[in-house]
């Protein structure tokens, strides 16, 4: 039996490499129609700026597929094709997309019905094939392959639950189709797999037997999280248990984003809980305190903001001028309470004054007491010295 921790299959998607030992990769999917050429190039590198170093398209239509080469052409990141129903005919007739694509995306269970389906399923791999791109063999519950289902539901008489039975379908459904797309001549450590569902119980159970059970390289994620706060929520139950004991090589935050709200925000969701796990680290921590009665005032949140804002903007120049400042942690505190020992075990902190103490900031670098800041522009005086520490640490 494998070990749910163990090294997995090296998969390398573009100039990106999943599993292996690799750390684990942020990716992320576009909402705009593909035929728009000028919008999705325009999303896609919005989302490589925010950190997606993978971004996958809809591929659903001719005009999509026709737009796919001209994409690829004006993004900096792996694309990877989503196909659903006609991805075998759009791989045949648009060779450029098939080419342009960093890897294609399959669900089995929408690959095709009755005897369509194995035929279908064998022109996609054998695309694959001939243009050399990995395919991530994605299970979803809403679409998983009757047939499968059926069968384990008729076949159960331990009266075992549905849930369960569905889990164990959708696991099958993966490991087949893995092992179909091997013997057609893909090989292992160009297959990645994906068992989806919008539950956070059945997700974590799901991917828990996966990881017994295979040594492809996996990749996470609820189907659909939902909006705002509950898909965050949902997000970071689901990940967090199966990261911490080494499962997952590839993460998504499936958000619904509000209308007019940026795609970014699920790509920063996986950085933060990546870099909350020690597994990655993205950009400097900011330990921020909550507020009390003791800090009736909004100062201190007014100037938490801006130091975090203040680090996020700088932070694409920084990386490139500073290696390792991504790992810088910085303290804004709001009180004497925990103030002054909470900036003493960061990089560089600042102790707020809270409501009747005295107007005065003191502020620790490397666990020692550098100076006091006193005055209305303490939030831009602080500024000047997380950069100056930076350029010293860092430079």
């Amino acid at each position: 039996m494998n070990s749910p921790s163990q090294i997995r299959h090296k998969v390398k998607v573009g100039n990106i490499i999943i599993g292996g030992g690799a750390p684990v990769v942020v990716q992320s999917m576009t909402n705009t129609d593909t035929a728009d050429i000028a919008k999705t190039i325009q999303q896609v590198n919005e989302l490589a700026t925010a950190g997606s170093e993978i971004v996958r398209i809809t591929v659903n239509n001719e005009e999509a597929a026709a737009a796919v080469p001209h994409i690829a052409e004006k993004v900096n990141v792996p694309l990877v094709g989503d196909f659903h129903y006609n991805g075998h005919t759009l791989l045949a007739n648009f060779p450029d997309m098939a080419k342009a694509l960093a890897k294609y995306r399959i669900n089995p269970g929408n690959v095709g019905f009755g005897e369509k389906h194995d035929p279908q399923f064998r022109q996609m791999i054998e695309a694959a094939i001939k243009y050399d791109k990995p395919v991530r063999i994605g299970v979803n519950w809403g679409s998983l392959d009757q047939t499968i289902a059926t069968k384990l539901m008729d076949e159960n008489t331990t009266g075992k639950p549905s849930e369960e039975i569905m889990r164990e379908a959708m696991i099958i459904s993966a490991l087949t189709s893995a092992a179909k797309a091997e013997e057609i001549g893909l090989s292992k450590n160009m297959i990645i797999i994906s068992c989806k569902i919008s539950r956070v119980p059945d997700l974590v159970a799901v991917y828990r037997d996966l990881a017994k059970r295979c040594d492809y390289a996996l990749h996470l994620g609820l189907t659909e999280a939902g909006m705002g706060i509950k898909g965050i929520a949902a997000t970071t139950a689901a990940l967090t248990p199966l990261l911490m004991e080494g499962i997952g090589d590839t993460i998504r935050a499936s958000l619904t984003p509000a209308p007019g709200e940026s795609r970014n925000k699920e790509v920063e969701l996986c950085q933060d809980i990546l870099q909350a796990l020690g597994l990655r680290s993205f950009n400097p921590q900011v330990s921020a305190c909550p507020g009390c009665g003791r800090t009736t005032s909004t100062f201190f949140q007014t100037l938490a903001e801006k130091i975090q804002n203040y680090l996020k903007s700088n932070m694409p120049i920084w990386q490139k001028k500073y290696p390792g400042v991504e790992n810088l942690n910085v303290a804004v505190m709001g009180c004497i309470v925990n103030g002054p020992g909470e900036s003493k075990h960061a990089d560089i902190g600042i102790s707020l004054p809270g409501t009747g103490e005295s107007p005065a900031a003191p502020v620790f670098i490397d666990g020692k007491k550098a100076l006091t800041l006193r005055g209305e522009k303490i939030a831009e005086e602080f500024q000047q010295l997380v950069e100056q520490y930076v350029e010293r640490r860092f430079g």
